[in-house]
C-alpha cells in the first residue's frame, strides 16, 4: 500500500508542467525539477511498471480460467488396418477400417489453479522489494534532478553577476576615452593613449558579452533540468549574496553524515534483499508443486456439417491434481544456489564499501566546501583592492599625475580580478551543492 501510495504521488507530481513565463527562487526550481524533470518522469513511469509487475506475479496463484473450440474436417478420413473378424478364414486377413467422421467440432473450458509452488511465494516477494527498489530510484532520480537544477539555477546567477560587475567599468571606461580622445585632438595627448583606452574598453565588453551568453547557456541547461520547453522565460527570484552569506550552506561543513539513511545505502540495502530472495528462489526450485485444474469439454461428431443437428454434442468433463517433485537434476540446481550465495556475498561487500564511499565523500566534499569558500573571500577581498587601486589611478590620470599605460594596466588587472572572483564564487557555489548531494539534503 505505501508503495502504491507513493508511486501515485509522482505520477501525481509530474503532470504539472510551467507554462508561459514563470519566476522561481531556488527552493521553488528544485521541487518543480523533482517532480517533472524528463528523469524524474520517465522513472516514475518505471516504478508503475514494477508495480504492475506485481500485480501479473500476484495473479499467477489465482483461478485461470482458458477457453478452447475446434473445428476439423477430414476431407480422407483416416483408416487403420484391423483383422478380419468379420468373415475370418474367408476373406483376407486384414481389412481397412474408418473409424472417425469427416467432421467434428469441439468447445471447452479449463480452470486450473496453483495450489503450491515454493518458487512463487519467493518470486511475489522479490517482486514487492523490486517495486520498493523502482520508489528508491525515484527518489534517486529526483535528488540528483534538485542537484543540477541547484546547479544551473546558481551558474545563472553567478554568470548575471559576473554580466554586471563587467559592465560597471564600462561607462566609467567610455568617460575616459572621450575625455582621452578630446585631450589628443587639443594636442594634449598621443594615440597611443586612446588606442590603449579603446582596447580596455573592447575588453570589458567582450567580457560582459562572454558572461551574458554563460548565463544564457545556463539558462537553457536550468529549463532542460526543470523539463520546461526550451525558450520558456525564467526569471530567477534568490539573490545571490544571500545564498553565498547564508549561515545554513555554510554550517553545511560541519554537519555529520549519517549513511544508513542516505538514499545510495538504502538502495543498496535493497539490493541485498532482492539478492537474498534470488538465493531462496534457487533453493525453492527442489521443493515440489502442486497444482489441480477442472476441464469440461463439448465434442460433436457427423458425416455432415451440421453441428447440434441430427448428432447432439457429447459432454466430457474432468479433473485432477498435478504434483510435481524435482528429484535429481546432475547439479544444476545446486550450481545455481552456489552462484546466488556468491552473488548475496558480492552486494554485501557492495553495500559495505558504499558506506565507506558515502562518507569518504562527504568528508572530501566537506574538504572542498571549506577550501572553496576560503578561496572566495579572498578573492573577494582582492577584486575590492584591485576595484580601490583602479579608482585611484584613475582620479591621478584625470589629474595627469598618471600615464595611460597606467591606467590601462590597474584596468586590466580588475578584469583579470573579476574573472577570478566569479570563477571562486563557482566553485564555492557547486562545491557546497556537491556537498548538499554528499549529504543526502536534497
Amino acid at each position: 500500500m505505501k508503495i502504491t501510495t507513493a508511486i501515485a504521488s509522482l505520477l501525481l507530481g509530474v503532470t504539472v508542467n510551467a507554462q508561459g513565463p514563470i519566476s522561481l527562487s531556488l527552493q521553488q526550481a528544485m521541487e518543480l525539477a523533482s517532480k517533472q524533470s524528463y528523469q524524474v518522469r520517465s522513472s516514475a513511469l518505471e516504478a508503475e511498471k514494477a508495480h504492475q509487475k506485481v500485480k501479473e506475479i500476484t495473479a499467477i496463484g489465482f483461478p485461470q480460467i482458458n477457453a478452447e473450440a475446434a473445428l476439423n474436417n477430414f476431407t480422407d478420413v483416416p483408416k487403420q488396418l484391423i483383422p478380419n473378424f468379420f468373415t475370418p478364414g474367408t476373406g483376407p486377413e486384414f481389412i481397412a477400417a474408418q473409424f472417425g467422421l469427416p467432421w467434428n467440432a469441439s468447445g471447452g473450458v479449463t480452470l486450473s489453479q496453483l495450489i503450491f509452488d515454493g518458487t512463487y511465494i519467493v518470486g511475489l516477494k522479490a517482486t514487492r522489494t523490486i517495486a520498493e527498489k523502482s520508489v528508491l530510484d525515484v527518489e534517486l532520480t529526483a535528488a540528483d534532478a534538485r542537484n543540477q537544477t541547484a546547479k544551473a539555477y546558481l551558474g545563472v546567477l553567478a554568470a548575471e553577476e559576473g554580466a554586471r560587475l563587467a559592465g560597471e567599468g564600462i561607462p566609467l571606461l567610455e568617460k575616459s576615452v572621450r575625455e582621452v580622445t578630446a585631450m589628443k585632438d587639443a594636442g594634449f595627448m598621443e594615440s597611443t593613449d586612446v588606442d590603449r583606452l579603446v582596447i580596455q574598453l573592447e575588453g570589458s565588453r567582450t567580457q560582459q558579452r562572454s558572461f551574458v551568453q554563460q548565463a544564457d547557456i545556463a539558462k537553457m541547461l536550468l529549463a532542460l533540468t526543470l523539463g520546461v520547453p526550451q525558450g520558456t522565460p525564467i526569471t530567477l527570484t534568490d539573490d545571490l549574496d544571500q545564498i553565498l552569506d547564508d549561515a545554513n550552506e555554510t554550517a553545511l561543513t560541519e554537519q555529520p553524515l549519517d549513511p544508513a539513511t542516505h538514499i545510495e545505502q538504502r538502495i543498496a540495502g535493497n539490493l541485498v534483499m532482492l539478492q537474498e530472495l534470488n538465493r531462496k528462489n534457487e533453493r525453492a526450485k527442489a521443493m515440489p508443486s502442486l497444482g489441480g485444474y477442472i476441464n469440461h469439454q463439448q465434442v460433436w461428431n457427423g458425416p455432415e456439417f451440421d453441428p447440434g443437428g441430427r448428432y447432439p454434442f457429447f459432454p466430457t468433463t474432468v479433473w485432477g491434481v498435478k504434483l510435481t517433485v524435482p528429484i535429481f537434476s546432475s547439479g544444476n540446481r545446486y550450481h545455481k544456489v552456489k552462484q546466488a550465495e556468491i552473488a548475496l556475498e558480492q552486494v554485501e561487500i557492495n553495500k559495505t564499501a558504499t558506506e565507506e564511499r558515502l562518507r569518504t565523500f562527504a568528508e572530501q566534499s566537506k574538504s572542498t566546501a571549506r577550501t572553496a569558500f576560503e578561496n572566495y573571500r579572498t578573492q573577494e577581498r582582492s577584486l575590492e583592492l584591485s576595484k580601490s587601486i583602479m579608482d585611484r589611478t584613475n582620479v591621478k590620470f584625470t589629474n595627469g599625475a598618471a600615464a595611460s599605460f597606467e591606467l590601462t594596466q590597474e584596468q586590466g588587472n580588475y578584469l583579470l580580478a573579476q574573472q577570478a572572483y566569479i570563477q571562486r564564487m563557482v566553485e564555492l557555489l557547486m562545491a557546497r551543492a556537491d556537498l548538499r548531494k554528499a549529504l543526502d539534503l536534497y
